[in-house]
C-alpha cells in the first residue's frame, strides 16, 4: 500500500501510509448483491433467451460502472506521511499527486462523524500556508492514531531542541 520507493527522496522514510476506509466500497457491494440478485430473478422467471442475455448486459454494465469502478478508485488512491512531507496520488487513468511539505502544515485536525466512530475512521483535514488552504483526507482508517503521528512528527520538525541541524549550529559556534 505504501507509495513507490522510486517517489521517496534520500534519507526520506514512510512514517505512515494508508487509503480510504473500507466503508467506501459498503455501497458498491450493496449495488453487486442487488444487481446480480435482480439478474438471477429476471433469468428465473423470464423463458426466452433475448431477455435473459439483455439482462445479464446491462447487469454487467452496471457492475462495471458502479461496482468495478468503485474498486479501482478506492485501490489506486493513497495517503502517506514520511518524514519530510505529505504525499497523495489518486486516479485510475490520469494520477493526480499532491505534495505538502511538513514545515509548511500549520493545523491538523479531525472530523469524526457518528459512522466514522462506529467504522473506526474519519476526515484528516490539514492546513498550510499555500494558496488552496486546506487539504482533507476522508475516511483515513484509525484517523486518531494518524493525528497523533502526524503532530509528532511537527513537533519534531518545530522544536529546534530536537532539530539536527541547530545542534550543528552550537557546536559550530563554541
Amino acid at each position: 500500500m505504501a507509495i513507490s520507493q522510486k517517489l521517496l527522496n534520500d534519507g526520506e522514510t514512510v512514517v505512515v501510509s494508508t487509503r480510504t476506509h473500507v466503508k467506501a466500497l459498503l455501497v458498491p457491494l450493496l449495488v453487486l448483491v442487488v444487481t446480480i440478485a435482480a439478474a438471477v430473478f429476471v433469468q428465473v422467471l423470464a423463458d426466452q433467451r433475448y431477455v435473459t442475455w439483455f439482462v445479464w448486459a446491462v447487469a454487467v454494465v452496471v457492475l462495471l460502472r458502479y461496482v468495478v469502478w468503485p474498486f479501482l478508485v478506492w485501490s489506486t488512491a493513497t495517503y502517506t506521511f514520511t518524514d519530510r512531507r505529505l504525499v497523495t496520488r489518486t486516479g485510475v487513468l490520469t494520477r493526480r499527486g499532491h505534495d505538502i511539505p511538513l514545515s509548511r502544515i500549520s493545523d491538523v485536525a479531525i472530523e469524526l462523524h457518528l459512522t466514522d466512530r462506529m467504522l473506526g475512521c474519519g476526515t484528516l483535514v490539514i492546513s498550510d500556508a499555500s494558496t488552496h488552504g486546506q487539504v482533507r483526507l476522508p475516511d483515513i482508517p484509525r484517523v486518531e492514531e494518524a493525528q497523533r503521528r502526524l503532530n509528532d512528527l511537527l513537533h519534531e520538525i518545530h522544536d529546534p531542541r530536537t532539530d539536527p541541524r541547530s545542534d550543528r549550529r552550537r557546536d559550530e559556534g563554541a
